[in-house]
């Protein structure tokens, strides 16, 4: 980025925090936990990726970088006119979190930038549009009651990710995982179908609301996402409330 600091371990820099925070909403729980570990923790060292691939930990401790990089905890997207700059926050595991900022333009991110569009899953809520396409998803209700959990598939850019009212944060899920899950509760082996999971979208219809549900708790089995209640059988009328009670509520 414009303002290198390769002096460790130090803090984040302003320009570093500013263009992280935003994709973790203080308002939520969830968020504000990791809010907490990015201003607590030092940055320790580089990561794997190199310029704007941060890992931060307790002074004194070495970057862990032998392990695959953890899970995606948070992402967003910035649009400006000097590039198109993605953000990532990394799942916090063995005392240690990694970040990353990229310019998909340039390796360089300059200090001022002329901001078009922010977009982050972090902010969305069931009843809502996709935040970065903007087009209406398909919304699986995974938990009924209080607090409820909502599955939300976007086809237009192939995203999936679950919201957990428990604490407001929205996972992100690998479409390949979750969709072998599905495969397999269906008994679908045609490989022409089971091995695509780009199949996934392109044929949603074909799956009904039970069927999405059941293949997401097969994956919170192995993936451990959100606590998932017994089902109870819900009518359509049911669901359709649970729906407008999200949409009456105010957006964060």
């Amino acid at each position: 980025m414009g303002e290198r600091n390769n002096t460790y371990p130090r803090p984040l820099s302003e320009k570093e925090w500013s263009l992280i925070e935003w994709i973790l909403p203080e308002k939520r729980t969830g968020y504000q936990k990791y809010r907490t570990l990015l201003t607590s923790l030092q940055v320790i060292g580089p990561g794997r990726w190199g310029e704007g691939d941060l890992i931060l930990g307790e002074p004194g401790d070495t970057p862990e970088l032998s392990g695959p990089m953890e899970r995606i905890f948070a992402n967003g997207i910035i649009e400006s006119a000097e590039g198109k700059i993605t953000v990532s926050v990394h799942e916090y595991v063995a005392g240690q979190l990694e970040v990353q900022i990229a310019n998909l333009h340039d390796e360089e991110i300059p200090d001022e930038l002329t901001i078009q569009r922010k977009a982050t899953y972090s902010t969305w809520k069931p009843g809502s549009e996709c935040p970065f396409c903007n087009q209406s998803i398909r919304e699986i209700p995974v938990n009924n009651n209080d607090p409820v959990a909502v599955l939300a598939i976007c086809t237009n850019d192939k995203n999936i990710w679950i919201y957990d009212d428990a604490d407001g944060v929205n996972h992100p899920i690998p479409a390949t995982n979750y969709y072998n899950e599905l495969m397999l509760f269906k008994q679908i082996k045609d490989p022409s179908i089971a091995l695509q999971s780009k199949n996934l979208f392109s044929m949603l219809d074909d799956y009904s609301d039970e069927d999405l549900r059941e293949a997401f708790v097969r994956y919170n089995k192995t993936w451990r996402r959100i606590s998932i209640q017994q089902e109870t059988k819900s009518t359509d009328k049911e669901k359709m409330n649970l729906l407008k009670i999200f949409k009456g509520k105010k957006r964060e």
